[in-house]
């Protein structure tokens, strides 16, 4: 993809600055939002605000809406990025967000498309299945803009790079994330029946990379069902540690940049919104692009998991751990959980700082320093 790059680097190492510069322009406005979020539901948890008035519900809509369509957002910067037409780009996540499409692949439907099935998928919030079918629509559009005549190329373009890329995208990319995360959480509950301490290290390694392909939304509705039908839920409380090792391993990150005062100030920021239960800041602008912090991450969240395995602990109402939820995870193990994320946050630090050296040479190589 045109993008200009050192061919020495290795393949992995050009896919990850790639990745870097989709995010890099809307990492601002990821940690507003996120903060913007986090700070409405706080005030609703202690009733300074209702859910019902308008303050929350209009701020509400703008954080979590940033979310709910960050697949369009994503197709501009990944059209930038791979030099696909914006606007053409544009129509896939349009596809993926439609209404209709949405009021029945992600409430447990599937579509029938030409005899082939089209399975039950959640696209909002999503990012790997938009990223690779504005990959798709890069190769696609190449012969469409040397073969077809200029004079008919603006209409039909649209409709060849459709036909081709919808297609796809619906059937092989979106649910890609669904069923990696299908296959993990039946690993999991297997696991979990054999050893919890065990359980909770594989979902503390687990869930954070789960995050990153869209898998983690296979395990949301299983945790919300089991709220429902048993009263509580033992899958939450073993990633609040993978949630906090992304947080401890960005602010290392943070400190290791001495001239790029922007990614710093953003490696900070986005521990601060990990730490507020939001890590796609810290996956996607710091941790992820660096891979080693990212690793370290995912170790220490294992720790954490483990722990919380080890204590038992439950969350009586559906909430992604953070500080700002802890009420829902009162109660048995409640804790050992607290010390299972400021464990995690610790040790991911640590494991990011004991590879200071390696992280540093790759920031060089990477930062802007005019």
């Amino acid at each position: 993809m045109n993008i200009k790059v050192d061919n020495n680097k290795s393949v992995f190492k050009k896919v990850m600055e790639q990745i870097s510069g989709i995010f890099f322009p809307i990492l601002n406005l990821l940690t507003a939002t996120s903060i913007m979020k986090s700070v409405v539901v706080l005030l609703a948890t202690f009733g300074v605000l209702s859910e019902t008035s308008g303050v929350y519900r209009l701020f509400y809509a703008v954080s979590d809406g940033f979310f709910y369509f960050l697949p369009c957002l994503l197709a501009i910067t990944a059209a930038k990025q791979w030099k696909t037409d914006p606007f053409l780009s544009l129509l896939i996540p349009f596809a993926m967000l439609y209404p209709d499409i949405t009021a029945s692949l992600e409430n447990g439907q599937t579509i029938d498309f030409l005899g082939l099935t089209i399975p039950s998928t959640i696209y909002h919030s999503s990012v790997i299945p938009v990223l690779l079918a504005i990959g798709l629509l890069h190769f696609v559009e190449k012969p469409c803009d040397k073969y077809i005549p200029e004079a008919i190329r603006g209409f039909t373009k649209p409709i060849i790079c459709c036909i081709i890329v919808l297609p796809i995208t619906f059937l092989l990319f979106g649910p890609m994330g669904s069923w990696i995360g299908d296959i993990l959480t039946k690993i999991f509950f297997a696991i979990y029946e054999w050893n919890a301490v065990v359980a909770g290290a594989f979902m503390g390694f687990f869930m954070q990379p789960m995050v990153v392909i869209g898998a983690h939304w296979s395990v949301v509705p299983v945790s919300i069902s089991n709220v429902a039908n048993y009263g509580y839920d033992v899958i939450m409380p073993l990633v609040g540690g993978a949630v906090y090792g992304q947080a401890g391993a960005a602010l290392a990150v943070g400190l290791m940049y001495k001239k790029n005062k922007e990614k710093k100030r953003l490696a900070y920021q986005a521990s601060f919104t990990a730490a507020l239960g939001v890590t796609e800041p810290a996956l996607f602008g710091v941790n992820v692009p660096l891979l080693r912090p990212m690793i370290a991450a995912c170790l220490s969240g294992a720790v954490g998991g483990a722990i919380a395995g080890f204590a038992g602990t439950r969350c009586t109402s559906f909430a992604f751990p953070s500080f700002l939820t802890c009420v829902a995870y009162y109660g048995p193990g409640f804790a050992m959980f607290l010390v299972s994320m400021a464990l995690s946050f610790v040790l991911g630090f640590i494991f990011t700082m004991l590879q200071k050296k390696a992280i540093v040479k790759s920031l060089d190589d990477t930062e802007d320093n005019k």
